[in-house]
């Protein structure tokens, strides 16, 4: 049987051999990132690690963060892209995470979201963890998209 895969304009952001990002790049010491939590036992899974849950839920958050720069009424996450876990979070790592809008259209925000970790007990030590897209639109009481409107308005 032949193994079929994917071509690169078809994977996920991640997964494309192509792609240039922060894992090849130094740590963004010159970046003030969108959220920083250190993670405690309870955040673990059974072999000792960070569930990839939590990162994933603190993904979402990053992207709001970044998202409501934009929009000053209720967002919802509608896609997250490109989650590769790349390297494992342990308990006492903290945890950074950076966001970048990569794109504004009229009720939705397209948001970067890079992760680091850095090794416990400050050694020092970042490692890059994962990288995501989320997006994110904007909705009334109701649930329907509506136009984002701009903090001030």
């Amino acid at each position: 049987m032949k193994k079929t895969t994917k071509q690169a304009s078809q994977r996920s952001p991640a997964e494309r051999p192509d792609r240039t990002g922060p894992a090849a790049d130094a740590f963004p010491r010159d970046q003030i990132p969108s959220i920083r939590r250190v993670m405690m036992p309870r955040d673990t899974n059974a072999f000792g690690t960070i569930f990839g849950g939590v990162i994933l839920s603190e993904i979402d958050l990053a992207a709001a963060v970044e998202a409501h720069r934009h929009h000053a009424g209720r967002l919802v996450t509608v896609a997250m892209d490109g989650v590769v876990f790349r390297a494992p979070v342990h308990v006492g790592d903290c945890v950074s995470f950076y966001t970048e809008t990569l794109r504004v259209g009229r009720t939705s925000v397209r948001v970067k979201i890079r992760v680091w970790a850095e090794a416990r007990f400050s050694t020092g030590k970042e490692v890059f963890v994962t990288e995501a897209e989320a997006t994110m639109v904007a909705v009334n009481e109701s649930g329907e998209k509506v136009p984002l409107r701009p903090k001030g308005r």
